[in-house]
């Protein structure tokens, strides 16, 4: 008969157990005949006397691994020599059970002796009960050794192999109980992914969180990776150590939308054994006799539900969250999660992870093409796994991929087995959250990703004066994951961007009302004098928007006097609050001569270039333009053309044309009896005298603009006058009278709050002092001037460039230079690069002659300052 197992009580009760398993052995050793079970016994017999030897005498954990450790490497040696046909099929079972027995109960005292004194302090309960515990689960494998065997112990040798046969039987059923007792009930969580590039330092964060039983949320638009992240962790070898086999997956889009089918699923997965729990209570006992991790995923299609049966199951995931031992970890598109869950929010992959991922399932070998495709798609997991996945499919080289994606775009990210990036977008314009927005809400999403910049928060007051509940709708459009703020816009992802996008903008009635929004404000006058000015510098925020609204529209409806209208607009406004590039240039170059709106579309553009810096082609387009006016344009028009190629010229150091030009526009503003046309012209002039150094005309010129501008709302020109009577004065060495005039400038421009003009103040402010040996005080104006160049590159370069001049040392001033050199070519700004350029050379020149003269880096600097050319003043 079977010996009937008894659980043995606490420690003695253990050694005891071990000391009858011993002798089974010993004698099962003696009265064999067969050599391979004589060697099996007599090794495990031995392994068992080193187990007990360490219970009775060892507490360290360390110790009992290691002899964990022995247990198997002999198990393994004892196997490899020893034929397998030579051994009962019930005792090689029994010995890989206890070779995986122990093995276990290594790893797991492996991590218990690495932790901190003080964290196995505070766990010195749960350790005793974990060694109980790893006692009886050696007690029940060993158990299957000496069952039986100790039957007929007097038998003879001719017995043995009878024996044996007999104790197969009974072994079999033993470690079939033991295998039930074991086991763990649930179920395993889903394979790890093949490949998670990227995210080394999120999933060591997450483990962290996981280890300290900190409740977390992965939130993040559909196709983000969050549950390959997810899954990814629950396979990590910390986590297993941490939780072992009690790590649970739960999709909670594959069961209906309740607390019932919530609480089911999560009875049947963890493994808790109740087919229809009522409420969480009736799980709690089984969920707390564990550590687990929970992983519920896509829990948008729980959390997002209306009525009682979302707050229902809201609650029992909070409640879950409470729970000591658990560790919850939620994936969602939605950021309705329990209070207590640390938000993580999932950003896109780096450009490495993201060609590393591309590479990963379709090697075409390493192209820009790749790099650039990527980089249109923000690095969208996803969507990088939907194009090399149909790049594959479709055997693409490069080209064929650039081709594609040229003329489909995400269009082409579909697979046959119906996997798209359409499905993810539209499951999340499906939930219930989003429906409840009304009908504005799909057409708002088409509008933030029609634009670049997405929307400005700021101003949905006077982009979308119709709906009453806009910035509801734009939070819950960011609760769901649809779009993510960037400083104060609200945008999204590329991806979804181009499939949101409508296909067709002119048949959008929410874009077209925005459009014309846009051209309302476009068309108030940007100029300083109006008192509009302020409200104009909205687009210093909107500017892309702008742009990318303008470059559509002057496509598909080249022939609408609106839509160019609203293009010359715009080039003012950039002008006076931003000045750079634009794409818009092209298309008004390409207009024919005859289009109605290329002469002022074409003057705006020139004076753009102009104010970035790019002289040379600001000339060639404003002779372009006064060829187009003289033929059909007005004296008006005729005269502002002159005036600005006069003021292009005079930047050139081309000053006998740009006198003669002033001259003109000067007669002609003279005839139209406009004194404040006359005024501009006249500081034009006196900006041109003095370049050319004919200082007492260039006086008298600035004089009689001043006399012109004696009506309130002139301001602006009063300010040029005295700026332009500082320089002049400077000239002259009058340095208290130059000091006076910029100083009337300053206070005029900083009551108006004009950057430019307050910026170009304080430069020449600069260059005085510095001329009269003020250095600090020089310094301190530049420091002022740069604080008003932030957002214009030209103006940046020309405050380093003087920046070098009143710093006097070599060595300083070339590093400042040369970072002026790369602001100039950035913006191709021609004449600053010459300047640069011959500034340089003298600064090399001066710092080749140091050895020989003996003079210090500011005597040498002086003669750099004046042997350099002399740059004009704007």
């Amino acid at each position: 008969m079977a010996t009937k197992y008894k659980r043995p009580k606490g420690r003695d009760g253990a050694i005891s157990a071990l000391n009858v398993a011993i002798d089974g052995f010993s004698l099962a050793k003696e009265i064999s005949s067969a050599t391979p079970a004589k060697a099996v016994f007599g090794s495990v017999s031995i392994l068992l006397g080193m187990i007990k030897d360490t219970m009775a005498n060892e507490q360290d954990y360390v110790d009992l691994g290691l002899h964990c450790a022995k247990i198997c490497e002999t198990l393994r040696r004892g196997m490899d020599k020893t034929k397998q046909e030579d051994f009962s099929k019930c005792l090689c079972e029994a010995i890989t059970q206890l070779k995986a027995t122990v093995e276990e109960i290594q790893g797991k005292v492996t991590k218990q002796s690495g932790r901190h004194p003080v964290s196995r302090f505070i766990r010195s309960r749960n350790d005793k009960d974990q060694i109980a515990g790893w006692w009886s689960e050696l007690n029940r494998i060993l158990q299957v050794f000496h069952t039986e065997l100790a039957i007929d112990t007097n038998a003879t040798a001719s017995k043995t192999e009878a024996t044996v046969s007999k104790i197969d039987g009974e072994v079999s059923k033993l470690r079939e109980e033991i295998r039930g007792q074991l086991s763990t009930p649930g179920e395993s969580p889903p394979p790890m992914p093949r490949a998670c590039f990227g995210r080394d330092d999120l999933i060591k964060r997450i483990v962290d969180l996981a280890e300290d039983f900190h409740p977390m949320a992965l939130i993040g638009a559909g196709g983000i990776g969050k549950t390959s992240i997810a899954l990814t962790v629950l396979h990590h070898d910390r986590i297993k150590e941490r939780f072992g086999d009690h790590r649970r997956f739960i999709r909670c889009d594959q069961f209906p939308a309740s607390r019932t089918n919530f609480l089911a699923q999560l009875s049947k997965v963890t493994g808790a054994g109740i087919e229809t729990p009522e409420d969480l209570a009736s799980l709690r006992q089984y969920l707390s006799s564990k550590q687990m991790l929970i992983v519920l995923d896509n829990a948008e299609s729980i959390l997002d539900q209306p009525g009682d049966s979302g707050k229902e199951i809201y609650d029992a995931v909070e409640e879950l969250t409470q729970f000591p031992n658990i560790c919850l970890c939620i994936t969602s598109r939605i950021t309705t999660i329990p209070p207590h869950c640390r938000h993580l929010d999932i950003p896109t992959l780096t450009v490495e992870a993201g060609c590393d991922t591309f590479y990963s399932i379709y090697d075409l070998g390493r192209s820009d093409v790749v790099g650039d495709i990527l980089k249109q798609l923000d690095f969208h997991p996803l969507s990088i796994t939907l194009l090399a996945t149909v790049a594959r499919r479709n055997r693409w080289d490069e080209n064929q991929l650039a081709r594609a994606w040229k003329e489909h775009q995400t269009d082409v990210l579909q697979t046959r087995h119906k996997k798209s990036l359409a499905d993810t977008i539209e499951l999340s314009l499906a939930s219930p959250m989003f429906q409840e927005l009304g009908p504005d809400a799909r057409g708002l999403l088409g509008v933030i990703a029609f634009f670049p910049q997405g929307v400005d928060e700021n101003n949905l007051d006077w982009l979308f004066p119709a709906i009453s509940n806009r910035s509801t709708i734009f939070d819950t459009f960011c609760a769901l994951s649809l779009t993510y703020r960037n400083e104060e816009f609200v945008t999204m992802l590329a991806p979804l961007r181009d499939y949101l996008s409508p296909k067709d903008p002119t048949l959008s009635p929410l874009l077209c009302t925005v459009k014309e929004h846009y051209f309302t404000r476009l068309s108030a006058n940007p100029h300083p004098n109006l008192p509009t000015f302020g409200d104009t510098r909205w687009i210093m925020s909107e500017d892309d928007n702008a742009e990318h609204l303008l470059n559509f529209f002057t496509s598909v409806d080249a022939d609408s006097d609106d839509v160019w209208d609203a293009c010359e607009n715009f080039l003012q406004h950039l002008y006076w609050h931003k000045p750079r590039y634009t794409v818009l240039r092209q298309k008004i170059e390409g207009l024919p001569d005859e289009h109605p709106s290329k002469g002022d579309c074409l003057f705006q553009i020139a004076r753009l270039l102009g104010s970035v810096g790019d002289l040379f082609e600001e000339r060639r387009l404003l002779n372009h333009v006064l060829v187009l006016r003289r033929e059909c344009g007005s004296d008006y028009s005729i005269a502002s053309a002159l005036n600005a190629l006069s003021e292009s010229e005079r930047l050139l150091g081309l000053y006998k044309e740009g006198i003669q030009h002033t001259k003109e526009a000067l007669a002609i503003d003279q005839s139209l009896g406009d004194t404040w046309r006359q005024a501009e012209c006249l500081l034009n002039l006196a900006w041109l005298l003095s370049d050319d150094e004919q200082y007492d005309a260039a006086e008298e010129a600035a004089s009689r603009a001043i006399g012109l501008l004696l009506e309130k709302g002139e301001e602006f020109q009063a300010c040029q006058s005295h700026r332009v009577l500082g320089c002049i004065y400077r000239s002259k060495g009058k340095g208290e009278k130059a000091i006076h005039h910029l100083e009337e400038a300053l206070r005029i421009a900083s009551s108006f709050k004009w950057p430019n003009q307050q910026f170009w103040i304080h430069y020449a402010m600069g260059e005085l002092f510095s001329d009269k040996g003020q250095f600090d005080d020089a310094y301190a104006h530049i420091e002022q001037a740069k604080s008003f160049a932030v957002n214009d590159v030209y103006k940046q370069g020309r405050v380093m460039e003087r920046w070098a001049d009143i710093l006097g040392k070599l060595e300083e001033a070339m590093s400042e230079v040369l970072c002026a050199l790369e602001a100039y070519k950035n913006i191709g700004a021609a004449k600053g690069i010459e300047d640069c350029k011959d500034l340089i050379r003298n600064i090399e020149q001066a710092k080749e002659g140091r050895a020989a003269s003996g003079e210090t880096d500011s005597d040498l600097w002086c003669t750099i300052s004046n042997t350099s050319e002399h740059s004009p003043s704007p």
